[in-house]
């Protein structure tokens, strides 16, 4: 065996024809990523690992694969696989997938003309199912949770950053506005603005960037506006601003919930798991690497409201996520497998719809983790059999 000239450790490659292609009986699941001149793939190799585990023990034939290496016409493929014992990948061929799970882990990467160019190519396969076939854009995501009667209550007022005007409109209407890049990760370059009308620089900005964030004070709109464009340009994408939300507290600090649908062994969408996450002292989002930290979301809501509305409230969130899911859906015209959201509760108990990501990351919290694996391939099995009684 052979160790790929500038890999990282602990990765091998096997010499082209030497693997046994297995007989593909089993649905064959690829998990899609792409390649890396120092490491071969991007993306958690834990997560990959985990995937490929769960996938042998659902009776599945699980690899890793490289955009470049998915020939869409060749009956075998060169991918990875895991050995957990020696803590090594392994390069070695594999049958032609059936099932291919998008897990490109960057926007910059996907939206490479030529990654672009063989995703839409992937999904047009006849005999290929493929999930997840791109990340969400925000504005797309509340315009489309907007435009519906059983949506639109759920949505901040949401508006393109495309001028001054659109920000002071903003800011007339609500004490906070958040503004927030319409294809961000992380919670980076998301900023908020805070009116203090007493004080002699009236405009608080408060900006989120990799390691932390920066606060401004500013005196005038038109020094505001400046300051805002100055780090919108940083990050070089389109921004939107939007209605700035009063989240309930505990202990004076703001905590959202995170919710991850995916759809079931019978082919519809149900609730996987709702974790909470708790913002830190100094951040404007929830992250955990920020300082956030997991919570308990039914004790959170029942310190805030009390037993009975706390379940109240936690049962609309268990029925508001499985609609959402289905609309976004319907409206990107795509097939969607899964999806975490970002949900806040306001003070009053209201719902808010703040964020989805067709790329969930993992959960912490064990149990949704272990569900969230395993029904990956539950699903992978009702579309498997589906197609087999097509064939027939």
């Amino acid at each position: 065996m052979l160790r790929p000239a500038g890999a990282e450790p602990g990765v091998l490659a096997v010499t082209p024809g030497s693997a046994n292609v297995q007989a593909q009986e089993k649905p064959v699941l690829a998990i899609l990523t792409i390649d890396d001149d120092l490491q071969l793939f991007r993306g958690n190799r834990q997560n990959f690992a985990d995937l490929l585990k769960t996938g042998e023990d659902q009776g599945f034939l699980t690899y890793v694969v490289t955009v470049r290496n998915l020939k869409l016409s060749a009956p075998r493929v060169l991918g990875f696989t895991y050995n957990p014992s020696k803590d090594i990948w392994l390069k070695s061929w594999f049958p032609r997938p059936t099932l291919v799970y998008n897990r490109i882990p960057l926007r910059e990467d996907e939206r490479l003309p030529w990654v672009r160019k063989k995703l839409a190519r992937i999904a047009s396969q006849p005999d290929m199912a493929f999930f997840n076939r791109r990340f969400f854009n925000k504005w797309s995501l509340f315009k489309w949770l907007s435009q519906y009667k059983t949506t639109r209550g759920f949505v901040p007022e949401t508006k393109r950053l495309t001028e001054q005007t659109v920000l002071s409109g903003m800011l007339k209407r609500y004490p906070l506005v958040y503004l927030k890049p319409v294809m961000g990760k992380a919670g980076v370059g998301i900023m908020t603005v805070k009116i203090s009308p007493e004080k002699n620089l009236p405009y608080r900005l408060q900006v989120q960037d990799e390691k932390g964030s920066n606060t401004y004070h500013c005196s005038t709109l038109n020094r505001l506006w400046l300051r805002v464009r100055a780090n919108t340009k940083t990050q070089s994408e389109p921004y939107i601003a939007q209605q700035g939300i009063s989240l309930a507290k505990v202990n004076g600090r703001p905590f959202d919930l995170r919710a991850l649908v995916q759809k079931n062994a019978d082919g519809a969408w149900e609730l996987t798991g709702i974790g909470a996450r708790m913002a830190g002292s100094s951040s404007i989002t929830t992250h955990v690497p920020r300082g956030g930290s997991i919570e308990d979301p039914e004790r959170l809501l029942a310190a805030v409201f009390g037993p009975e509305k706390a379940q109240q409230v936690f049962t609309k969130v268990r029925q508001t996520v499985l609609v959402l899911a289905e609309r976004i859906e319907r409206s990107s015209h795509s097939r969607l497998f899964e999806m975490s959201m970002d949900l806040g509760v306001d003070e009053d108990g209201h719902l808010w719809f703040f964020e989805a990501n067709s790329k969930p990351m993992k959960f912490d919290e064990p149990h949704i983790r272990k569900k969230s694996l395993e029904r990956i391939f539950q699903y992978g099995q009702y579309i498997h059999r589906r197609r087999s009684q097509e064939r027939r």
